[in-house]
């Protein structure tokens, strides 16, 4: 408990030094505040378009949506074709160079493709996002039937069990650790592709919201976006994590 403690306090005492250091910078001018708003100012922004009926709030559901909607296929693309992978070796002989092949390639790479197929519009960002967050949880999914404990997978051979017993019995919950894992790091990957899509494809989000500010010079509501996308991304990280706590608790001493 104490460490726990020690820990937030660092973290709080960090955050407190960087919005003083920024609150130094703006008032000091040493950046123009065309450029670096000050922290009320941000604050102001903030609270405004938060307000019922602000715009700043349906852009952060519109993001927020994108983001959980694109993470959710990315989770069960992932989880099926690692699973499907990791226990077949056909479909692994099949599969696997594909894959290795599509897998280096940027969200971004895709996006000319994804318009020409999907057009400028919501479908098109869901898919880029969803193809981008896919890879954290697929390659956790192939590690973590890769180290499926070995007496495990003579038992079941021994026991002739079924594929889809052992994995539904033994393979998922053997690499659900590195399951979670990867769910935690794709949630963050579908946020930063959420975004980068808004801004490309002109949907209302986020993205949308910042680079129109970007471009009109209004810096108050640039940065307010930025500040409520770190709120977003470390909120989802928190439940993720509250949730890995609360499924592995099996593994506590």
């Amino acid at each position: 408990m104490k460490a726990r403690i020690a820990e937030w306090s660092g973290s709080v005492a960090v955050l407190a030094g960087f919005v003083a250091l920024w609150w130094l910078a703006s008032h000091q001018q040493w950046v123009s505040k065309v450029f670096l708003p000050t922290p009320e100012a941000t604050l102001g922004a903030l609270s405004e378009g938060l307000q019922t009926g602000g715009q700043l709030l349906e852009q952060s559901m519109a993001t927020l949506r994108r983001m959980v909607e694109g993470w959710l296929l990315a989770c069960l693309a992932g989880i099926v074709l690692g699973a499907l992978i990791g226990t077949s070796a056909a479909a692994r002989a099949w599969l696997q160079p594909m894959l290795e092949f599509v897998r280096p390639l940027p969200a971004s790479a895709i996006m000319p493709l994804a318009i020409s197929i999907f057009g400028l519009g919501p479908r098109m960002v869901l898919f880029v996002v969803a193809f981008g967050a896919m890879w954290p949880v697929l390659l956790a999914t192939l590690h973590g039937f890769a180290h499926v404990e070995p007496r495990l997978r003579e038992v079941a051979a021994a026991l002739q069990m079924p594929r889809r017993d052992f994995i539904w019995k033994i393979g998922l919950p053997g690499a659900m650790p590195d399951i979670l894992a990867g769910m935690r790091l794709s949630m963050t990957v579908s946020l930063i592709v959420a975004v980068v899509g808004e801004m490309i494809a002109s949907q209302a989000g986020l993205g949308q919201a910042i680079l129109l500010a970007a471009r009109s010079f209004r810096a108050n509501e640039l940065f307010a976006g930025i500040v409520l996308l770190g709120v977003i991304g470390f909120a989802a990280n928190a439940l993720l994590a509250a949730a890995e706590g609360w499924l592995l608790r099996w593994q506590r001493p």
